[in-house]
């Protein structure tokens, strides 16, 4: 039985193409383009950023980020950007006595946005806030002294094979791999993957009644 179910953010609650379009506008090039290229780092398993310093050689892009903000044309996050699936699954998931805790890789700033959504979740946190990243042992380090369950009992769901799926079962925790964005649907047959996750779901709805039939 699993107690407690931990949630990525990126492309397993929340779509990011609104993320990359913003990342395009700033760069002044087509959207398709960064697109194209974030998919094209995905395959070659390099992070994200590489995209955009592809697009820009030599990019900062922490500095890049600090510019955005500083002209109000930084993150936004907001309803429109999650899944349809997300706020009804999470429901569910608390209404069967589980707790629910949202932690991925992202900023503070993001964090405040994802908690301003009120999501049915116990917790909502953040890389940024954490001062940790995934795939970091200690992420999962901190996600397991948060659950309040044993590791046996913790369920990580997320997209991404290296930041999800791999690190949170060598910590020891039950592994969902969704198949959801690039990461999910490029790695979702793959051999290693598979001997990887506990489960693989199509939605986070199949949540319910793994965690808790």
């Amino acid at each position: 039985m699993i107690d407690t179910v931990v949630l990525d953010v990126g492309e397993t609650l929340t779509r990011d193409d609104r993320y990359w379009a913003r990342w395009a506008d700033w760069l002044n090039v087509p959207g398709h383009t960064v697109s194209a290229l974030v998919g094209a780092v995905v395959a070659q398993g390099r992070d994200n950023a590489d995209a955009l310093r592809l697009v820009k050689p030599g990019l900062d892009v922490a500095a890049e980020y600090a510019a955005r903000e500083a002209a109000g044309k930084g993150e936004l996050l907001d309803e429109s950007d999650l899944y349809d699936d997300v706020r009804p699954a999470l429901a569910e998931l608390r209404r069967r006595g589980v707790r629910v805790i949202v932690a991925g890789n992202q900023t503070a700033k993001a964090g405040a946005m994802l908690a301003a959504l009120d999501l049915p979740a116990d917790l909502v946190a953040t890389s940024g806030e954490w001062g940790v990243a995934k795939p970091d042992p200690r992420f999962f380090a901190r996600v397991l002294l948060e659950s309040g369950a044993a590791p046996e009992r913790t369920l990580y769901v997320g997209d991404h094979p290296q930041n999800d799926t791999f690190p949170a079962r060598a910590a020891g925790l039950r592994t969902a791999h969704l198949r959801r964005g690039p990461w999910g649907h490029l790695w979702a047959d793959a051999p290693e993957l598979i001997a990887a996750a506990d489960w693989r779901i199509g939605s986070l709805l199949d949540l319910a009644d793994i965690a808790r039939p």
